[in-house]
């Protein structure tokens, strides 16, 4: 009876262990993606209130968004396919339940932000959201082939749960939230922005989730080259969005550290766009330079 009793409470621990009925050590979708930041961007931070009805259950350099709908929840991006169990711990500790998980948003088809989706939708049955060009990248888990970073070749597990693309300007309505899609393409062709009003009392303010508007590349990847003509035209289109979209919190998908998860400031947006294309012009100008030295 003892030993019985023994074997029911190892096989009981072990269990627990592999939460969720996967195996950690060995799950497909939690395998860890190698990369040079993965100890800066996975730092452990709390999660918090952001406002209203919005959460942060990510980390110090990955945002991760939760939204309480009255209806079910949402969450926005995924961070790296190892972090998707403290996602759904940072979820736990704020007294949710993640199977009211419903959808997932995704900003980019990128290990770092999509990378953990897979698991997520597997382990909370949510459907996955993304623009017209993400779901065949999130599904793959492979980079298109106009993605500047192609070359890195980061490939992630594929999404086998349902990935509906939403068009931009498109509403999604859960409970009493509406989320807004916002088509921000340029880091990457699919890369879509949310926004959504988050409401305490009669004070309603709008938080913006932006996906990354940083150029940056592959070392041979080159934006002034012709064929790079469509990326700079979307870089383009989303500053212009991000310059007038209304915007009182700003997310953005790398924040800028622990103290910083988000920016509550007057013009966050305008200043994220504002910055992110003088790195752009800033590069096409490096680049136009190096080769009219080289064709000398």
């Amino acid at each position: 009876m003892f030993g019985a009793t023994m074997m029911m409470a190892g096989l009981a621990a072990m269990t627990a262990a592999m939460g969720h009925g996967h195996d950690q050590a060995d799950d497909p979708l939690t395998r860890p993606v190698p990369s040079s930041y993965t100890e800066q961007w996975l730092a452990p931070v709390p999660p918090e209130k952001l406002f209203g009805n919005s959460y942060l259950v990510g980390f110090g350099g990955l945002s991760v968004a939760l939204i309480d709908t009255g209806d079910g929840l949402i969450l926005v991006d995924g961070a790296m396919p190892q972090s998707a169990p403290d996602v759904l711990a940072n979820v736990r500790k704020l007294g949710f339940d993640p199977k009211d998980i419903k959808f997932i948003l995704s900003t980019e088809p990128h290990f770092d932000h999509g990378g953990g989706i897979p698991a997520l939708a597997r382990d909370t049955g949510a459907t996955v959201l993304t623009g017209a060009r993400g779901v065949k990248a999130l599904k793959s888990g492979r980079l298109d082939a106009d993605d500047p970073q192609l070359s890195y070749d980061h490939s992630f597990p594929g999404v086998a749960a349902p990935v509906r693309a939403m068009r931009d300007g498109e509403v999604l309505a859960l409970g009493d939230a509406r989320i807004t899609a916002h088509a921000t393409p340029g880091h990457t062709m699919a890369s879509m922005s949310w926004s959504w009003p988050a409401c305490e009392a009669d004070n309603c303010r709008t938080i913006v989730f932006a996906a990354s508007l940083n150029a940056v590349s592959g070392d041979d990847y080159r934006y002034s080259a012709p064929e790079s003509a469509p990326i700079v035209a979307g870089f383009a289109h989303s500053f212009a969005v991000m310059k007038t979209i209304p915007c009182d919190l700003l997310i953005t998908s790398h924040p800028a550290g622990a103290d910083k998860r988000y920016i509550d400031a007057p013009g966050a947006c305008r200043t994220y766009a504002e910055q992110s294309q003088q790195r752009l012009e800033a590069r096409l100008l490096k680049e136009r330079g190096e080769a009219g030295a080289g064709a000398q």
